[in-house]
């Protein structure tokens, strides 16, 4: 269970970041947003490695290719996703993320030659029914079209990110998951947030500086996860968000469930659980 448990807690991080990043998206760019996320990542990198020296592991990787497609990967994903709830709702943009589990599957079966049991298909697409089910008051009121746009071209990056992972569950430590991609990310970003700069106050320059927390401790569990479970096990499992979108939407933007979207939480705990159920028979009935 330790591969499930650390996607859903990152997960359940990732929803806390972007109702965050809704609130910051009305006063500050894409840009600013992110360079502030990935200047405090390294910060605080580098602040453990002088207190404790060595702290996450080496620098050094034998797959620098990978670490750049996956820094790239995160890169266009943070940004597409902080421009996405700019224009959606929080349950609007996670309706298209709940492809996710879908592409992985995907992704596994053509990049990394993993076998994909038959329940997994069948569990994740039980999960992507009732995310359907749960958020069809949304979508029956319309949506931005780019928001959308920019939530798929997220969702797709996302999962480049989980398969790459994936690749890399042979290194040790968490250091390089995260100087390569913020290293990437403050180089890439700092000239655009220079351009539109805002000068936060404290609370706003506090929450700038938490979506780079949360974003740092969010991805290294990612990571984490599919060193322990394959992307065949752990798909149903990011149906979890749909919950965790929904609480937030309610406790931070006042917007209660309807009755399809507590329909659609009960479908999509069942498909988790069940899938669960059914990889555990699985591993069982392959050790007899």
């Amino acid at each position: 269970m330790k591969g499930p448990v650390l996607l859903m807690l990152g997960i359940g991080l990732f929803g806390v970041l972007d109702a965050n990043s809704k609130f910051l998206s009305g006063d500050f760019s894409a840009a600013q947003a992110l360079t502030f996320r990935h200047a405090t990542l390294l910060l605080l990198l580098f602040l453990l490695r002088a207190a404790w020296p060595g702290t996450g592991g080496d620098f050094r990787t034998g797959h620098p290719r990978l670490h750049a497609l996956r820094a790239v990967a995160m890169l266009c994903s943070g940004l597409m996703f902080f421009l996405a709830f700019r224009h959606l709702p929080l349950a609007d943009g996670y309706l298209v993320f709940f492809t996710a589990p879908f592409m992985t599957l995907v992704l596994a079966r053509l990049a990394l030659r993993e076998s994909v049991p038959r329940a997994a298909w069948i569990w994740s697409g039980v999960g992507f029914a009732g995310v359907l089910l749960a958020l069809m008051p949304s979508l029956s009121g319309g949506g931005s079209a780019f928001g959308f746009l920019c939530a798929a071209l997220g969702t797709v990056t996302y999962a480049v990110n989980i398969t790459v992972n994936r690749s890399l569950k042979a290194e040790s430590g968490i250091a390089r998951l995260v100087l390569f991609p913020s290293t990437l990310g403050l180089l890439a970003t700092a000239p655009f947030a220079g351009l539109h700069w805002v000068t936060p106050d404290v609370p706003q320059a506090l929450a700038l500086m938490a979506n780079g927390i949360l974003a740092g401790t969010a991805t290294v569990l990612l990571a984490l996860a599919f060193r322990h479970a394959t992307p065949a096990r752990l798909a149903p499992f990011e149906f979890i968000a749909l919950p965790w979108s929904v609480t937030l939407d309610w406790l931070v933007f006042g917007n209660a469930p309807a009755g399809p979207t507590i329909a659609g939480g009960v479908v999509v705990a069942l498909a988790c659980l069940m899938s669960e159920r059914a990889v555990i028979q699985g591993t069982s009935s392959g050790k007899r």
